[in-house]
Formats: structure tokens, C-alpha cells, sequence
């Protein structure tokens, strides 16, 4: 998936919309509500579509959040690919479970910056750093519980307390920055087959997680319900630049009520 901003003059020309206090990668409010508005004029009709997100002098029924990371895939060099995540991330995780009226039981503790928490023992090579595993088999299952009724394929989530590991609050920071993937991408002259434009692209990798909230004004009831019926039957939303290259497609999952 690529959501970009605007060239920083760097090496990558097309980098991602990242947070600009943590640096981590998110998907923008905006992008999101117009990727679900373009879903909503496939399946309702003007009035509704209007009533659930604004017209251009009024508000609609919905808010929707930014889409934050909780799990990054990243390389392993002694086993497969490996979801990072972090203390910070859960921590937030719980707090924005509670802004929409859901408590969940997380339980937070910090590895040291060559460490990493996970559910085996022995070194890990993610990406060019050797981190030493700290077995708390517990908590990763804690963590894995919580995190998987936001992921929709069964299939993943039962390898997901396999793969899934944390790590410092630093070493996130790192992942987060580094550890994306850069494409490059080039355009032809059709005459020639000169390269008239080359750019370097990132982008986010397969199978990163994130999560956002849709949030029901108090004088509009039954617009989250409305909202949550786009996906009945059709579990995916393109999001993002590069539709025509098959870029952008994710599936959606609810955090049902007692899960």
C-alpha cells in the first residue's frame, strides 16, 4: 500500500505518510473516509451516502480515525518474517479501545533495546540486528488474544502468537523508518524505450496491521451500524495510490462485542 506525501528531497522520492511525532507509518483519516465513501456510492443511495459522511456544509453521522500501526512484518534472517510491535503500541492500542467504550486486559512490559519478547528462546536477526529472544511465553499470548479479532483470516491469526514478537519502543522506531519496502519505478520513452522519469517509491509490506475507529455523533444513531453493512458479503477496501497495480487492498475485520 502507498499513501504518500509530498516529496522530501531525499532518496525516496514518494516516501509514506508517516506520524510526525514517532515517525511511524499510518493511514490518513482523509484517505481512509474517502476509500469508504467511494464503497458506500457502490452499495447506498445519495441521501445516505450524505447523511453518513458530510456533505460539503454539513457534517456526517461518522468520524473516522486515522488508521494506526500495531503489527510490522519485518525480515528475520534465522526464521520466517516476524510481526513487530511494541510497548508504546499496545499501550495505545488499550487506550483507544477505551475512547470506543471497549476494555481490553493488556498486559505491557518493556524489553531493553537488544532484547525482544517472544514465545521461544535464542537469537533473532531481524533485518542487520541480533536481538537476544527473552521466552515470555504469557505475554505474547496475552498480546496474541487481544490482537487477533482485529485480523480477518482465521488462517493468520492462528500463526500470528507464533510470528509475533516485541520489542523495544526504540527499536520500533527503527523498524519503522528502515525497514519499509522502496520500489523503483520508470517511465519509458514508447519511441525510444529511454527512461525519461525514474523515482523511488515506498511503500507498506503485505500483512501490516492497523486499526482505526469509527466514531457515531451523539445525535446520530445507527450510523456505525450503517457504516459496518459496506462489508457484509465484501471484506476488502482499496486504500492508497497504484489501484491499477493491484496496490492498496485490505481486508477489513470488526472488533465484534465480546471478542
Amino acid at each position: 500500500m502507498h499513501l504518500g506525501t509530498e516529496s522530501t528531497g531525499g532518496l525516496i522520492d514518494l516516501p509514506v505518510a508517516r506520524e510526525a511525532a514517532t515517525g511511524y507509518p499510518l493511514v490518513p483519516s482523509s484517505s481512509l473516509k474517502g476509500s469508504l465513501r467511494d464503497k458506500a456510492r457502490n452499495a447506498f443511495n445519495k441521501t445516505e451516502v450524505e447523511a453518513l459522511f458530510g456533505e460539503q456544509d454539513k457534517a456526517g453521522g461518522i468520524a473516522v480515525t486515522d488508521a494506526r500501526l500495531l503489527l510490522l512484518p519485518v525480515r528475520s534472517l534465522t526464521s520466517h518474517y516476524v510481526w513487530v510491535t511494541c510497548p508504546y503500541m499496545l499501550e495505545r492500542l488499550q487506550r483507544d479501545m477505551k475512547l470506543v467504550g471497549k476494555q481490553v486486559n493488556l498486559k505491557i512490559e518493556s524489553p531493553k533495546d537488544g532484547q525482544v519478547f517472544a514465545a521461544s528462546t535464542g537469537k533473532l536477526l531481524l533485518e542487520e540486528l541480533t536481538l537476544e529472544t527473552d521466552e515470555r511465553t504469557e505475554l505474547i499470548q496475552n498480546s496474541a488474544r487481544v490482537i487477533a479479532p482485529l485480523i480477518g483470516h482465521e488462517s493468520v491469526r492462528n500463526r500470528l502468537e507464533g510470528q509475533l514478537v516485541i520489542v523495544s519502543n526504540n527499536r520500533m522506531a527503527y523498524f519503522a523508518t528502515y525497514c519499509l519496502t522502496v520500489r523503483a519505478r520508470n517511465q519509458l520513452n514508447e519511441t525510444t524505450k529511454i527512461s525519461e522519469n525514474l523515482w523511488y517509491e515506498e511503500t507498506l509490506p503485505p500483512d501490516s496491521l492497523f486499526y482505526f475507529s469509527l466514531i457515531q455523533r451523539p445525535d446520530r444513531q445507527g450510523s456505525v451500524e450503517q457504516a459496518v453493512k459496506l462489508f457484509d458479503g465484501d471484506p476488502y477496501l482499496q486504500v492508497g495510490g497504484n489501484e491499477t497495480m493491484g496496490q492498496g487492498w485490505c481486508a477489513i475485520s470488526l472488533y465484534e462485542e465480546g471478542e
